[in-house]
Formats: structure tokens, C-alpha cells, sequence
């Protein structure tokens, strides 16, 4: 079990890693996206079926992922 939360863990990693890096490449070619993002926002949603589904927890993350964008300088 400990060895599938650390893989978990370490694809959500390099995941954020390459997601971020691919959103500051495109940032900086063509301004905009970090706005396109976050105007998709409302249309996020957790795919849950039980009580865990939380969609604005969803949302939140993907709000703190653009904020952390822009105060690297990407937008």
C-alpha cells in the first residue's frame, strides 16, 4: 500500500512539475491562457458519485494552481 501512495504521490509531482512548465511556455509565446483557465473554472467539477464528491474543493485547487501561476510570473 505505502508503495502505491508514494507513486501517487510522485506522478501528482511531476505532473504539477510539467503542467506548470508547459503553462509558462505557452504563456510566454501567446498571453492569455492563465485568463482562458481560470474562465473555465464554473465548468470544473469532481466526477465522484459518493459523499466524497466536493467540486469547489476541485475548483479551489485549480484556483491556488493559477494564482501560484501567476505570482511565478506567468501571467
Amino acid at each position: 500500500m505505502r508503495d502505491d501512495v508514494s507513486r501517487t504521490r510522485q506522478r501528482e509531482m511531476a505532473t504539477e512539475h510539467l503542467l506548470f512548465k508547459l503553462i509558462e511556455y505557452v504563456e510566454s509565446r501567446d498571453p492569455g491562457l492563465l485568463d482562458f483557465l481560470e474562465a473555465s473554472l464554473p465548468h470544473l467539477g469532481d466526477p465522484a458519485q459518493d459523499d466524497s464528491k466536493d467540486d469547489e474543493g476541485v475548483r479551489g485547487i485549480a484556483r491556488r494552481m493559477i494564482a501560484g501561476a501567476r505570482a511565478q510570473g506567468m501571467g
